[in-house]
């Protein structure tokens, strides 16, 4: 009988396709070993990281045979040993893609019982110009027990300081890590649509109290879509990429299909992106309303929307939300976190005969098994589109219509 591998144990291993998280199925006598930093058809070194009992974690320490989509990381701090922050940098960005939609497929296909596309066929699109590099404008930093500012290694406390991300807009981190910063402190960080770069500092907690100090720029950073502006917290949620919150935008107002005097809903709508675009069509006669639990977020989309008298902003759960409306939405939006909406949220839509959904998801497995609960109401998938918003990462983003 051959042993089990212990921890740090090194196999050969020939990988195969792609599974979500970012690693590729190989197997070892039968066990299901799923292997980091590794393409489909590459001969690796893989060293045994974790063992789950039935399959194994592990990352490919050595390529032996790689695959011709392979390149130079173009993320100098990430990989093996490295920071966690870009996962696939070792891959073409068409092969990233690929890859991505390929796993979208098969989760929609197993957790959703939902066939978008032939596996071979899909991929992701790339958002705004598809630039693989330098695309994020916001980031979170957590500090070192000597005052250092850096990137969590993959699924690890321990922290990599240096601050050279490829996903990065050029000079966001510059100078930062020349500061000396109080251990367990978060350090938020974002360039807006002025160009102004803000730093907030979050913590450390001490006692009942987490404070927050402004070190550089302010404490709201300014972000505009068309016309109009929003001032979102540094610490609150705005899209990364800096395209995305426009992209998201255009998709769902020509998705929403709203006529004036209709009534939209903006679940998990954070500073009311998408409430914007849904007033527009729904006009002074209909009724909008964004929900989301997040004070600063909703304090943002209460100033940026004032002259909205069609909106109605609420700082709460949406399943409390959803319990307490009385009035049936025509379109309701949900852009929920990762952990997606959930069977109970879903529900409570099905039960409230809302005949058209705009749902977003940005993590493949939680919004496949979303969409098998739409399913399960006897709603159809009309239209689905999975965009490359986190270049480098196995991160996708992907939005869907829903009808019944």
């Amino acid at each position: 009988m051959t042993p089990e591998p212990a921890g740090g144990t090194e196999l050969t291993l020939t990988v195969g396709a792609p599974a979500n998280g970012g690693s590729c199925v190989a197997r070892h006598d039968g066990r299901v070993v799923f292997v980091r930093y590794a393409l489909p058809g590459e001969t690796v070194r893989a060293r045994i990281t974790r063992d789950r009992g039935s399959y194994w974690h592990a990352e490919a320490v050595e390529v032996i045979e790689p695959s011709a989509d392979r390149i130079a990381s173009l993320c100098p701090i990430a990989g093996v040993d490295g920071a966690g922050c870009c996962d696939l940098a070792f891959a073409t960005p068409a092969a990233v893609r690929r890859l991505k939609g390929e796993v979208v497929a098969n989760q929609l296909n197993r957790l959703g019982g939902f066939q978008w596309r032939d596996e071979e066929h899909a991929q992701a699109e790339p958002i705004g110009a598809g630039e693989p590099t330098g695309w994020r404008t916001r980031v979170r930093l957590a500090t070192t027990a000597d005052g250092r500012v850096g990137f969590h290694r993959y699924h690890s406390t321990e922290l990599v300081t240096e601050l050279q991300c490829g996903q990065l807009v050029p000079d966001l981190l510059d100078g930062l890590d020349q500061w000396v910063w109080p251990p367990g402190a978060q350090v938020h960080v974002a360039v807006d649509d002025d160009g102004d770069r803000h730093v907030v500092q979050v913590g450390p907690r001490s006692g009942r109290r987490t404070p927050t100090q402004v070190l550089a720029g302010r404490y709201e950073a300014v972000q505009r879509i068309g016309a109009r502006e929003w001032q979102v917290p540094v610490t609150a949620f705005w899209q990364a990429h800096r395209d995305a919150a426009r992209t998201y935008s255009k998709l769902v107002s020509e998705w929403a299909q709203l006529r004036p005097g209709m009534t939209a809903w903006d679940l998990y709508g954070g500073a009311g992106v998408f409430a914007a675009v849904l007033a527009d069509g729904v006009g002074d006669t209909g009724r909008v309303l964004t929900v989301d639990t997040s004070r600063g977020a909703s304090r943002s989309a209460r100033t940026a929307l004032a002259d909205l008298s069609c909106v109605s902003v609420v700082t709460d759960s949406v399943r409390r939300a959803l319990s307490a409306e009385p009035q049936r939405a025509d379109v309701a939006v949900l852009d929920p976190p990762r952990t997606g909406a959930g069977r109970e949220v879903v529900d409570l839509l099905a039960a409230a005969d809302v005949p058209r959904i705009i749902h977003i998801g940005c993590e493949a497995a939680a919004f496949a098994r979303d969409i098998g609960l739409y399913r399960g109401h006897g709603y159809t998938v009309e239209e689905l589109r999975v965009f490359d918003s986190f270049p480098l990462t196995h991160h996708v983003e992907c939005v869907a219509v829903l009808t019944r």
